[in-house]
């Protein structure tokens, strides 16, 4: 085990060049918790992370799940890693880490690629503290570290750390506390107090089974984060980031069953990876992303609803629908002050009266935001969010949709994918063009519906759009987007209606909000109207697109 090294200032022998985040980070954030790659090889490291506050840590080794599982006694180390990076930032660029780790038996390189559960490692024993390119072997492990074969190597940062690390389930699992801190290369730190549930032997839905036995002992949560992906953003100075989905591939030949795990799951990566950024409360693109990525959840679980048990449909949508509704409200607000209110407070400047008012009211939106954020911050750190996302992952890694009856029904889980797609894209754009029907007659509420039917359609052919080919799916696309758009802006002055009872104080302030109010929803509302044709014109555009589902790449007609 890793022997007690004394703490030295990071390494100087190195030259170290300044950081260009733009270049580098943002890509590093996107892929923090992604597990759509098969690990390199046969080495592979799957590994769970959990975040505990660190007077916490004590308390973990005390609980049943310790004491009943465990398999000798616990060893005792003090960890310091460097890790290195090109100035360019190559192997961020790769998906890979490079880092060497002091032990009692000599400095260790350790490679490791990919994001998320499972990911690819490798390890050499080297001479000094600097990266040796001579030790790599693999093939594998050689063709990641081809393209950096000449380059420079420069410390980004370092991990130095107490762990404690007991072995559980006779061998199966080590269980590693982990308490110290990320140090850059500026002295700046950020602390680490955090479990890692390593699997030895066993399946991965393994891991998350003890992790809820011990969410269940003492409070924790999930980091989606690994301490590489927080050091180099660190060592960046930026903070946690808003992460888009990552484009789902998808291969006709497969079948429904494979593109639930990775349709299930790329939706739920974009969701985690944006908790971070939730919970810096900083960026609210975090909490908007967040939000895209338990739509496309909802959306995808209501697409193979017939593939899954009721129980666990129940379950699924009860949780998500929490989570979501949990982080509404912020978004809600974010948007009301930036694109409704803005533009209005601008327009008015030169009405000294009416501008008060408007000022008035963006100081009461930004205080109900922040109380919005607080309740989303508030639910993110909740046992009850922390249940679920270790019940997902157990449920995703074990395949729970397949724990039912044989049946007709459950038998189409392995019926060839491009027939299934076809058939489920049909389906969305039937619904969209029945609700859609006699547009211009349609109330709002209608209209509402009619929005969320064409997110369900636009979220259906992401997942399935690496089937088909580009061209016809931009085209058909470009009609959608853009009547998509328009419905979204009618929803927002709707929104706003609705927030509106909410900013009331006390009789003299709410009649001034009011008014206020009452400005920002008729300014956008006759800018609505004024487009009304256009948004008609939308509709018939869109309803005129000739589906582009006909044939897979595959070749095979619709069935």
């Amino acid at each position: 085990m890793i022997g007690d090294y004394t703490q030295r200032p990071f390494h100087s022998g190195l030259k170290h060049r300044a950081l260009d985040p733009a270049t580098w980070v943002c890509q590093l954030e996107s892929w923090v918790e992604s597990s759509d790659e098969a690990p390199l090889s046969r080495h592979t490291e799957t590994e769970l992370k959990l975040a505990i506050a660190p007077d916490r840590l004590d308390a973990v080794t005390e609980t049943s799940v310790v004491t009943r599982r465990r398999s000798g006694e616990a060893v005792v180390g003090h960890l310091r890693s460097i890790y290195y990076d090109t100035p360019n930032r190559q192997l961020v660029a790769q998906r890979a880490v490079l880092r060497v780790r002091l032990t009692p038996q000599g400095p260790i390189q350790t490679l490791k690629v990919g994001a998320g559960l499972c990911r690819g490692e490798w390890e050499w024993p080297v001479a000094g503290l600097v990266p040796d390119l001579s030790v790599i072997t693999e093939p594998d492990a050689r063709a990641v570290m081809a393209e950096c074969a000449s380059a420079e190597w420069v410390p980004v940062f370092e991990t130095r750390f107490e762990r404690r690390a007991v072995l559980l389930d006779h061998g199966a699992i080590e269980l590693a506390l982990d308490q110290g801190e990320i140090v850059g290369p500026d002295g700046t730190s950020d602390r680490i107090s955090e479990i890692e549930l390593e699997l030895k032997a066993g399946e991965p839905a393994d891991l998350y089974r003890v992790a809820l036995e011990l969410a269940d002992a003492v409070p924790l949560w999930v980091e989606p984060r690994s301490k590489a992906a927080r050091g180099f953003a660190m060592a960046a100075q930026q903070p946690p980031r808003a992460v888009k989905s990552e484009r789902i591939v998808l291969e006709p030949t497969g079948s429904v069953d494979s593109a639930m795990t990775a349709i299930f799951g790329t939706c739920f990566v974009q969701f985690t990876a944006n908790v971070p950024c939730v919970l810096a409360g900083e960026d609210p693109e975090g909490i908007h992303q967040a939000r895209v990525g338990l739509r496309r959840l909802r959306s995808a679980l209501s697409l193979f609803r017939s593939l899954l048990p009721a129980s666990q449909l129940d379950w699924l949508q009860t949780e998500t629908r929490w989570l979501a509704g949990s982080l509404g409200p912020a978004r809600d607000w974010d948007v009301f002050i930036s694109e409704l209110l803005a533009p209005v407070c601008a327009a008015f400047m030169v009405h000294p009266e009416l501008h008060a008012d408007l000022l008035a009211l963006e100081s009461a939106a930004r205080a109900q935001r922040q109380r919005a954020w607080e309740v989303a911050r508030d639910a993110l750190l909740s046992r009850r969010h922390t249940t679920f996302h270790l019940q997902f992952g157990a449920w995703l890694e074990g395949h729970g949709w397949r724990s039912q009856p044989v049946t007709p029904t459950s038998a189409r889980l392995f019926r060839p994918l491009d027939e299934a797609a076809t058939v489920l894209l049909n389906r969305r754009h039937r619904k969209a063009r029945r609700v859609g029907a006699h547009f211009a007659e349609l109330p709002y509420p209608s209209r509402h519906v009619l929005r969320i039917a064409l997110k369900k359609l636009r979220y259906a052919i992401d997942f399935f759009r690496t089937l088909y080919d580009d061209r016809p799916i931009g085209r058909y696309l470009d009609r959608l987007g853009h009547f998509q758009d328009s419905l979204g802006r009618l929803n927002d002055v709707a929104t706003a209606a609705r927030l509106a009872p909410r900013l009331g104080i006390d009789p003299v302030a709410g009649a001034s909000l009011d008014r206020a109010m009452g400005v920002v929803i008729g300014w956008h509302g006759r800018e609505l109207a004024a487009c009304e044709q256009r948004l008609i014109d939308e509709w018939d555009d869109f309803r005129s697109a000739k589906p582009f589902w006909g044939r897979t790449k595959r070749g095979e007609p619709e069935s």
